[in-house]
């Protein structure tokens, strides 16, 4: 026997489709945009609250469901009325941050608030599924699932400011990856597939592909390539301490420039991506020289938004005008190299 059999069955599969529906117009909805005054504050006191009664009636449920005898018909459709009652309010509560505080933030709790949603929708799911004889290891799982959902919430970013700092920590942290990935490759020696591919070898006869080795020019090449994406993880870096320091969101368009910086530096590691993957040989010179140039020329855009924005001061002009030399410097060493091997 199931509990997808008992007499709780219909409220259990109506309260999967209900929140299912409610974490679509989560995702994909608009806030509530209001002309009176908005109290941040008094938004995260409701919401946390919001949250943790999520909580206590995701446990209610799955305590409920973990043991014959099971709840009759009346008693699952009113704990699915209850955990209903709780989801709506968490959604309700989200869609009162406005836009105005920052697209950064909203982004945030909107990704918190589905993350809630999918790990209660995915517990009733394995309620619905799981013998009754005995609690199992995956509602279990599921259960702490959405405990660890809803609990990541009082450490969520609280305003506008410090969700760019995450966003830019995040950039930081897959441009640092992408630099000692290149730097791991060219240390392993001549052949950076060689950790990949020695499995497959018979006998110890070394390949005799030389596509699968990078050229001296080719090191060159990656040299200039390594200095322009060394300026991007310093661009991100610099630019997340400038934010700390001189970020403000008490204006609508402070709070607008810190969007256009956080959503600008997210497309930094991409282009940095774009730009490793044709350093591996064979090497791709027009590539290479494609995704240089298009590096180059948005780290220089993020360069121009930096120094018009208001977290850019007197100390920030010095790094800023640094840091766009040396990317014209590197973006032109890498062109004067592939240049020389056409």
């Amino acid at each position: 026997m199931s509990a997808d059999s008992c007499g709780g069955k219909v409220a259990l599969r109506n309260l999967v489709n209900s929140i299912n529906c409610i974490r679509d117009r989560v995702r994909d909805g608009e806030s509530n945009e209001s002309d009176g005054a908005f109290n941040l504050s008094n938004f995260w006191d409701t919401l946390n609250q919001a949250v943790k009664a999520v909580s206590q009636e995701a446990t209610k449920l799955s305590l409920a469901f973990s043991k014959p005898p099971l709840p009759s018909q009346q008693d699952g459709e009113k704990l699915a009325e209850s955990i209903m009652k709780s989801i709506l309010t968490l959604s309700t509560v989200y869609y009162w941050l406005p836009k105005s505080q920052g697209l950064a933030l909203r982004r945030l709790v909107r990704d918190a608030t589905v993350e809630v949603l999918e790990g209660v929708a995915q517990l009733v799911e394995v309620i619905m599924s799981s013998p009754v004889e005995s609690l199992s290891q995956e509602q279990l799982m599921s259960t702490g699932g959405v405990w660890s959902a809803c609990d990541q919430f009082p450490q969520l970013s609280k305003d506008n400011k410090a969700a760019v700092v995450v966003v830019l920590l995040c950039e930081v942290r897959v441009v640092k990856d992408a630099i000692e990935e290149i730097e791991q490759a060219l240390a392993e020696g001549e052949d950076p597939f060689n950790d990949v591919l020695d499995d497959d070898q018979d006998g110890d006869e070394p390949r005799g592909n030389q596509d699968m080795y990078w050229s001296e020019n080719d090191r060159q090449v990656i040299g200039a390539c390594q200095g322009l994406i060394k300026a991007a993880a310093a661009c991100l870096r610099k630019l997340k301490s400038a934010v700390k320091s001189n970020g403000d969101f008490s204006t609508p368009q402070n709070v607008s420039q810190l969007d256009d910086l956080a959503d600008i530096s997210k497309e930094i590691s991409p282009g940095v991506d774009d730009l490793a993957l044709c350093l591996y040989p064979p090497m791709d010179y027009n590539g290479v020289e494609t995704n240089v140039c298009k590096l180059a020329a948005l780290l220089k855009k993020v360069l121009e938004i930096i120094r018009s924005s208001h977290v850019c001061g007197e100390s920030e002009l010095t790094w800023v005008q640094f840091l766009d030399g040396a990317i014209d410097h590197n973006l032109q060493k890498a062109k004067d190299l592939i240049q020389q091997e056409s």
